[in-house]
């Protein structure tokens, strides 16, 4: 098995075209088609996690949060990520980070708390913005049929539970083959006008490499004209922080308790009670005070989430209970998500789940 085999098919289920720009995911250290024969799943690749890939002969460490999120001017050992980075390339160990890429998917980092929580009718809090693209090309009548279905199958027309979406008109084109032209019709130095279609098909993202190149090897013409531009739509199932509903009310102090014995953290801060029950429950695994206001817009009757700063608390205005339960501890399934998501996909092959506690907070 190659490192490329695992990541690609890490990366159809969570693709890095969706990963926050600040971002540093995918692989950081390593070699693509690097041979391996086991992999180790950790929630951070620190050195502890890089000597027990190397106790347990493992080549590939698979992680959540990337080690290597600024860039690294020297590996001199000074620093926690320079000895971690520089022990995995003296050992020829992979590491592969899925973070903000993995965060905006339902099934991701927030799939463990609403599980847990039994939580239904689930969305997106805070909706990827750019996450859809649309394509418009023009296409001679003779080979619409050919190129609509090859940009179909290379992903194009996927909006919401629908699939094979496009819009056509009909026209005129006109252009001139000149000298050193290949043209499909016409003849060189005489103006050519010929029936199209107008064909404009809706991209998601991390398709349009994909869709951009069935297009060009599909169409007739040598030179083909097409543009992509931004769409306003946002798609239900991809974004940062989820939203559902509890299978009855609870009382609040029942329900925090309920969330301690899921999590099993001796305690975690919250705003003031405000005497209701709570029934719309809001996640966001990690840093997540941006979506506050998102929050309280859906009338979520609880936001939980981490690293709520003093003047977050402020922010509920009495209107929702916020609760800081730890960043660690938010995203603590995480590494047990994609530990099933790859056992599902790679049923014969040996990963392992890293028994190295990355939390570097502690209570006293």
């Amino acid at each position: 098995m190659t490192v490329r085999e695992i990541t690609s098919c890490l990366e159809q289920w969570a693709p890095l075209a969706y990963a926050e720009d600040f971002d540093n995911v995918g692989l950081l250290v390593g070699d693509l088609d690097q041979k391996i024969e086991r992999a180790i799943v950790t929630h951070d690749a620190i050195e502890a996690v890089i000597d027990e890939a190397i106790k347990e002969k493992c080549t590939l460490i698979i992680c959540f949060h990337p080690i290597i999120f600024q860039g690294l001017k020297r590996i001199t050992n000074s620093t926690y990520v320079e000895r971690a980075v520089a022990k995995a390339i003296k050992n020829d160990i992979a590491i592969y980070a899925l973070h903000t890429a993995l965060d905006v998917q339902l099934h991701g980092v927030n799939k463990g708390i609403a599980d847990a929580l039994q939580l239904s009718d689930r969305n997106v809090l805070v909706p990827s913005k750019g996450s859809l693209l649309k394509l418009n090309t023009y296409v001679p009548h003779t080979h619409l049929k050919n190129v609509q279905a090859a940009l179909f199958a290379a992903g194009a027309g996927a909006l919401g539970n629908y699939a094979e979406c496009s819009f056509s008109s009909e026209g005129t084109g006109t252009f001139m083959p000149l000298e050193g032209s290949n043209a499909f019709v016409g003849e060189k130095g005489e103006r050519h006008a010929e029936p199209e279609t107008q064909l404009q098909v809706v991209v998601p993202k991390h398709c349009k490499s994909n869709v951009v190149g069935a297009l060009q090897q599909t169409h007739p013409y040598e030179t083909v004209a097409y543009e992509l531009t931004v769409l306003e739509n946002t798609r239900t199932d991809l974004g940062m922080g989820c939203i559902g509903k509890l299978p009855k009310p609870m009382a609040e102090k029942d329900f925090t308790q309920n969330l301690k014995d899921i999590l099993g953290t001796p305690m975690f801060r919250h705003s003031s009670f405000l005497g209701k029950d709570i029934e719309r429950v809001a996640l966001l695994g990690g840093s997540g005070s941006f979506a506050i206001d998102a929050a309280k817009h859906q009338n979520a009757d609880v936001f939980i989430t981490a690293d709520l700063k003093y003047h977050d608390f402020f922010k509920g205005e009495n209107k929702i209970l916020l609760i800081d339960a730890g960043h660690y501890e938010s995203e603590q399934f995480t590494k047990k998500i994609i530990m099933e998501f790859l056992s599902k996909n790679f049923p014969n092959f040996a990963f392992i789940s890293s028994k190295t506690d990355t939390n570097p907070v502690h209570y006293f």
